[in-house]
């Protein structure tokens, strides 16, 4: 982020026996490499950990929080999410996001700690429902960005990120997530936020698939990570075996896989009349 001064107090160190001195750990491992950082890295000291990653774990299905606690059993775990550029938090700009943790006396203490004039946390028990929100509406921003890659329009991207929406919900709910939860900045605010930006990394990469680059170039010329990429085909498999429809997931995975634009949004369009 060119021309935003770190704090002094911010320093890099490769040793993480430092974690001892913390009053709470942020955790910013892409997401399938949560588990194993904190399970051969991350001394155990029971300090909270306040999670920022978005995915879904591959093999176990088991969003973050989950992981987290089998890794680094007996640490209070706390999940931060919701719509945030880094670029305008670290300049200020007015930004507001969901801190969950099933005890909201730690959740509101954490608040206090993470709280800017400009950074505003509402405090959720609701773990579930805001690691669902993130997970899933990386993958839609990736689908919004092949609308735009594609030209088919504003029209369009509107429909994609309702029905989207209601594909979140859907497996969001069969989760135990909230549905309040999903409808807030952890779910809701979240998706509109990066399925209208090229700032969002996910949305950037799926401008490209519209554009028929082949998704692999993509990915390997890229200096970010586009968790969406990598959470895509674990959210099929999550939401098959909990027997939710998720067609929009289906056909960004198809994307990914190396399908066409053009028979993609097809066999999408062509799918059955059915009730909203």
């Amino acid at each position: 982020m060119p021309g935003v001064a770190l704090s002094p107090s911010i320093i890099a160190v490769s040793d993480m026996s430092w974690v001892g001195e913390a009053s709470a750990v942020l955790v910013v491992t892409p997401a399938q490499f949560m588990r194993g950082a904190l399970t051969s890295d991350m001394p155990k000291h029971g300090q909270p950990l306040i999670l920022c990653s978005k995915g879904i774990e591959a093999g176990s299905h088991l969003l973050l929080h989950e992981v987290a606690a089998e890794a680094n059993a007996g640490s209070p775990i706390a999940v931060l999410s919701g719509p945030t550029f880094a670029h305008e938090v670290a300049t200020g700009l007015p930004t507001a996001v969901t801190l969950a943790a099933e005890d909201e006396g730690l959740a509101n203490e954490l608040a206090k700690l993470i709280a800017r004039p400009t950074l505003r946390p509402y405090v959720s028990n609701d773990l579930i429902g805001a690691e669902i929100g993130g997970a899933v509406k990386n993958v839609l921003a990736i689908a919004c960005g092949v609308v735009e890659g594609a030209g088919l329009g504003q029209n369009a991207r509107a429909a994609l990120i309702a029905r989207g929406f209601a594909e979140m919900t859907r497996f969001g709910l069969a989760r135990g997530a909230r549905a309040e939860t999903l409808s807030g900045l952890s779910g809701l605010g979240d998706l509109v936020l990066t399925c209208s930006s090229t700032s969002s990394r996910n949305f950037s990469l799926g401008m490209g698939l519209g554009q028929g680059k082949r998704a692999a170039d993509l990915l390997a010329d890229r200096l970010t990570v586009a968790e969406g990429a990598f959470t895509a085909p674990v959210l099929r498999e999550a939401a098959a075996a909990a027997g939710v429809a998720m067609p929009v997931v289906e056909a960004v995975c198809d994307l990914l896989d190396g399908r066409d634009v053009g028979s993609v949004i097809e066999a999408l369009l062509a799918r059955p009349l059915t009730r909203e």
